[in-house]
């Protein structure tokens, strides 16, 4: 069932699938981590963008930018559209249904930051769920990081900034598909559900054309004692 979600990001709504794939925290905290930068980027391409949540929130985060987003499945690219249109922000978000390898020649070098959230579950691994959609979500059926690496790498300018929200244990391999790119890792954040727990998703920013030494900022906590958010958390959130 298609149902318009409040993200309580100002008045910005979402048409979700509630049978589908939704957005959880991951693509909240890799739209507050991108708006972080100390030179707010004005054009961003986000690779795999699914509903579009992620364009949403930056579009909200970051009021003097121009998002595009690259989605293969067609319900997921028509739901993103849809929400664009809803939000009164086609001026700003534009929607591309395509494979994120076939992005045109157009793009490169045209971005200033680049996000994505990629497949968590490498090729072969794993359980495949039986929805289409949130199996190639979760695991790398038509691309994996390395692609998504490449072609974060190909449309971003010289000194631009790629962020990425991940799973620690893969960790390794997402700084080899940057290195492999050209894209140098420059910051990452660890997230932990409770204090003193291991952390179980990871921010890391890339850049092109630079290389100097990784920033580990503090770790993040989402919840408290009691099970609620953090007062950090509420503040990502606008709560």
């Amino acid at each position: 069932m298609i149902r318009a979600d409040k993200t309580g990001f100002g008045t910005i709504e979402i048409f979700q699938d509630s049978n589908d794939f939704c957005y959880g925290i991951d693509a909240v905290l890799l739209a507050h981590f991108l708006s972080t930068m100390k030179k707010p980027p004005k054009k961003i391409g986000d690779l795999g963008c699914g509903n579009g949540i992620v364009p949403l929130i930056v579009s909200h985060k970051l009021p003097g930018s121009q998002i595009t987003g690259f989605e293969l499945k067609e319900g997921a690219a028509s739901l993103a559209l849809k929400s664009v249109e809803h939000n009164g922000l086609t001026q700003r978000i534009e929607i591309i249904n395509t494979d994120i390898n076939d992005i045109g020649d157009e793009y490169t070098g045209f971005f200033d930051a680049v996000t994505f959230n990629p497949p968590y579950v490498e090729k072969g691994a794993g359980i495949l769920n039986a929805i289409e959609s949130k199996m190639i979500a979760r695991h790398e059926t038509t691309a994996g990081i390395y692609d998504f690496m490449k072609q974060a790498a190909r449309i971003i300018k010289r000194n631009g900034r790629v962020c990425v929200v991940y799973r620690p244990r893969r960790l390794a391999d997402l700084i080899d598909a940057g290195r492999k790119s050209g894209l140098e890792p420059v910051e990452m954040r660890m997230i932990c559900p409770h204090r003193g727990e291991s952390p179980n998703i990871v921010l890391l920013a890339l850049e092109k054309g630079k290389r100097s030494e990784l920033k580990v900022l503090p770790e993040l906590i989402v919840r408290d004692e009691e099970g609620n958010y953090t007062e950090e958390i509420k503040n990502i959130y606008e709560i």
